[in-house]
Order: structure tokens, then C-alpha cells, then sequence
């Protein structure tokens, strides 16, 4: 695990992505019908254009579990509106539980130049972005990817050729200042540090949604 990558990246100063922390808050709404509709139109539509993501479970399967749980369709949502193109990439089951991942080739456009978290942002003393992936993670109501989560979803396809992902740092790391973000350079999966602080126009986050 190198740091190198870290100056690969052009730095974003002050741009600030589509959609800000500020803007969402879509984490517990409801949809309206309308919304609803369309929304499971467009998810339906990519579940059926990439069957390696999820082998052997049928849109029937998935449409009744987002209609047994409306609460997380804004979520879900929030994550097509900052270009993070969610599909479902695991299913259990026993319990009928999905997992929701952002798969947009490159790193969600609508969720670059954020530092790590709050505390990153905080120490900055110039040159703020508009916030954070952890704020934004949180009110859009998903969360980041783990490093295992993050090599998984690699293995359903090509993700980040261009660009790099923070994925959710470990808190001994965190608490040395460090975070993680990732990246497939090579056909191979990098995992690389930085500070907390940093932020660049060509990383984002990828997030999680559990239903």
C-alpha cells in the first residue's frame, strides 16, 4: 500500500461536484409515486442490461423487496442523481437481503473534490472543498465502500480506469490522519493512502445501500 498514486490525481481546488452535501438530505424520504415509478424503471433497466452483477436472481425478486421497503428508494435515488448508476451486486438468500452498489465506470461525477471526512476538512486551513464524502456518504443515507466491498465490486467488471474512490478507512489508519481510496490501474486493483485533507476533481466515493 503506497501513497504514490496520490499525485496522479489533478487537484480540484474549489470545485465542488453537481450535487453538495447540502443539496441532498435524501436519506428517509419518500418518493412520490411518480419518482418512484421512474426510478425503478431506470434501476430494472440496468439490472437486465448487466446480468454477470447478480447471477441467477430475477428483477421480480428485486422490484418486491424495494416495494416492501419505500424508504430506501430515495437512497437509492440520491445515488443516480450524483452519477453513481446503482445496481445490485449481492443477494442474500436466507434473508432476502440486497446490496446496491454504485457501478458507474468511473468514480460517481457528482461526489469528487471532497476531502475524507469532517475532521479532514477541518484542518484545512485554505482552499476548502464543499465538504466531505463521509457527510455526503450520510445524507444521501449509504455508506462507503470497504477495501473488500471495493475489490468485489472490481470483480463484476472495470471501475475507475480514470479516476479513484475513497473506500471506508479503517480507524487505526483514520487515527494517524491517514485515508484510503482506491483505484484499477494495470487490470489490477490499488489500494493507496492519504491525508484525510486531500482532495482531487478525479476522486469520489462509491457507496452501499443495504434493503
Amino acid at each position: 500500500m503506497g501513497s504514490q498514486g496520490a499525485g496522479k490525481k489533478a487537484a480540484g481546488k474549489g470545485a465542488a461536484g453537481k450535487t453538495g452535501a447540502g443539496e441532498t438530505g435524501m436519506s428517509g424520504n419518500v418518493l412520490s409515486a411518480a419518482d418512484a415509478g421512474a426510478l425503478l424503471r431506470g434501476l430494472k433497466a440496468r439490472f437486465e442490461q448487466n446480468p454477470a452483477r447478480h447471477r441467477g436472481l430475477a428483477w421480480s425478486t428485486v422490484q418486491a423487496r424495494l416495494e416492501a421497503h419505500p424508504d430506501k428508494l430515495a437512497a437509492l435515488q440520491g445515488m443516480e442523481q450524483t452519477g453513481g448508476e446503482p445496481d445490485v451486486i449481492d443477494h442474500d438468500p436466507r434473508t432476502g437481503e440486497l446490496l446496491f452498489c454504485d457501478c458507474s465506470a468511473e468514480s460517481p461525477e457528482g461526489r469528487r473534490s471532497l476531502c475524507y471526512d469532517r475532521q479532514g476538512l477541518d484542518s484545512r486551513k485554505e482552499h476548502k472543498p464543499a465538504g466531505t464524502a463521509a457527510d455526503l456518504a450520510m445524507a444521501l443515507g449509504i455508506e462507503l465502500l470497504t477495501e473488500e466491498q471495493y475489490r468485489k465490486l472490481q470483480q463484476l467488471g472495470e471501475f475507475d480506469a480514470k479516476t479513484s474512490s475513497w473506500v471506508k478507512t479503517p480507524a487505526e489508519v483514520r487515527g494517524l490522519g491517514g485515508a484510503l481510496f482506491c483505484d484499477r490501474r494495470y487490470d489490477k486493483v490499488f489500494v493507496y493512502h492519504n491525508g484525510a485533507s486531500s482532495y482531487y476533481a478525479a476522486r469520489g466515493f462509491r457507496g452501499a445501500l443495504r434493503v
